[in-house]
């Protein structure tokens, strides 16, 4: 293509190409006053050029586009500059007021447009010369609340010149300026609820050259503070020339004479060695750091607690298996009243844990058949064979006893006998006499 078009041609296109560059990505230079709004408008239009087209060119919409802004080698922007992007189809504002003690001191400001649709970006730099004046600041301020406007609203140039305009017919001053516009979200403010298009709020000071209206200085009247402190809209007799598109509430309204106002130093306490100076240089570290060497991070963290570990094991196993005493050596210590004791009750223990397995395979002692030592017979038992065994008790009582024994029992004061009931029990099938002995012996 280039071959085809004339030397001419090619120089003028090519000087085009450069003109349309250095225009994007030369710096802005602007020259806001001290003590006055400044407000900087990031158009969308203006980055579109950079970004390829929409794909569909019927379609009236456009690429979302969002931008950052930060001050050259900080993350952030100076802190009386602030910035607000409601939606990103919608341009991005840049407002604030800076104050004389940055006259002098240019801020570059980093501006960087994301496009949401391709994720390409693009950069250019805003250079803002704080210029001092000697107007300004004015000594006469006020600052109304606007209950039904957002602060990109008031930022229009047309809506704040209507504003400024009412201002100035209440007023009568002869200079009259717009000094600064906050939201009421700045100000703790409460966002509002998304029904009957309600509004944030916007606060806007501006500042004069004459002393406060008639008009204005009714807000202070005993009357309209009463009236402000049972949260009634107080009686403004100029209220009519702002209604009509600003809705102003007069119970926050503040007037200031900064000509009466008395200064007040506060001393700033040292920052510190960690601290940044406010316009300083931010150096990053050296990118030829030595590496660090974690070996004795490692001993302290592992080793350490594992070798501690280990000797409590060692220690542990020696008194748990080495210094054992052993049964032998614990029944030797033992009164040999107290091994016949355990074991017979581990004896029982084990009678009874097997009759509890099934009780149809032996009968307890207490149901085997009795030997009667004067008739020499052998007593059958108490309960038949076919007798359930569920519910039969261990040990029979004496009242129900066939076949019983009576032996004469002498009485210690006469001649008189009395009869002995008892019956002949086997332990471990062994009969037990002493019963009968001592009862013949009497």
């Amino acid at each position: 293509m280039l071959c085809t078009m004339s030397a001419a041609a090619v120089a003028v296109w090519l000087g085009t190409v450069v003109t349309i560059l250095s225009r994007s990505h030369a710096d802005h230079n602007v020259y806001p006053s001290a003590g006055v709004l400044f407000v900087h408008v990031l158009e969308r239009e203006y980055f579109k050029g950079e970004f390829p087209p929409y794909p569909k060119s019927g379609d009236a919409s456009s690429d979302p586009i969002t931008f950052n802004t930060n001050l050259m080698g900080y993350p952030d922007r100076p802190g009386w500059l602030r910035y607000i992007q409601r939606t990103q189809h919608s341009d991005g504002v840049l407002y604030g007021s800076p104050t004389a003690e940055h006259v002098g001191k240019p801020s570059v400001i980093e501006i960087t447009a994301y496009n949401r649709r391709t994720f390409e970006t693009a950069r250019r730099n805003l250079v803002i010369n704080i210029m001092a004046t000697e107007e300004f600041p004015l000594p006469y301020q006020a600052e109304f609340y606007i209950k039904n406007m957002n602060v990109e609203e008031m930022l229009a140039s047309e809506v704040l010149g209507d504003f400024l305009g009412a201002v100035k017919n209440v007023w009568q001053p002869e200079r009259l300026n717009a000094i600064n516009i906050t939201s009421a979200l700045d100000r703790g403010g409460r966002v509002p609820l998304p029904i009957n298009n309600l509004k944030e709020g916007v606060y806007v000071m501006v500042g004069a050259d004459v002393a406060f209206s008639s008009c204005l200085r009714e807000v202070e009247s005993p009357h309209n503070q009463l009236r402000c402190s049972q949260e009634m809209e107080p009686v403004i007799s100029c209220d009519k020339k702002f209604r009509a598109q600003f809705h102003i509430d007069w119970c926050k309204i503040s007037l200031v004479d900064i000509n009466k106002v008395v200064p007040v130093y506060i001393t700033r306490p040292d920052p510190g060695t960690g601290i940044l100076p406010e316009f300083g240089e931010y150096s990053p570290p050296s990118e030829s750091l030595m590496g660090r060497n974690y070996f004795s991070d490692f001993l302290i963290t592992l080793a350490v607690p594992s070798a501690v570990a280990l000797v409590l094991f060692f220690i542990l196993g020696y008194t748990m298996c080495c210094r054992r005493e052993g049964v032998e050596k614990r029944n030797m210590q033992t009164p040999d009243i107290e091994l016949v004791h355990h074991s017979s009750i581990q004896k029982s223990t084990k009678e009874l844990r097997n009759m509890s397995k099934n009780r149809e395979i032996s009968w307890p002692l207490s149901t085997l058949p009795v030997f009667n030592p004067v008739s020499g017979e052998v007593v059958p038992p108490i309960h038949p064979d076919n007798y359930e065994t569920t519910s039969m008790p261990l040990m029979q009582t004496q009242t129900n006893l066939q076949n019983q024994i009576t032996i004469p029992q002498q009485r210690p004061s006469g001649d008189n006998y009395v009869m002995s009931t008892f019956r002949r029990l086997e332990v471990n099938g062994i009969p037990e006499e002493r019963k009968v002995a001592e009862a013949l012996n009497l």
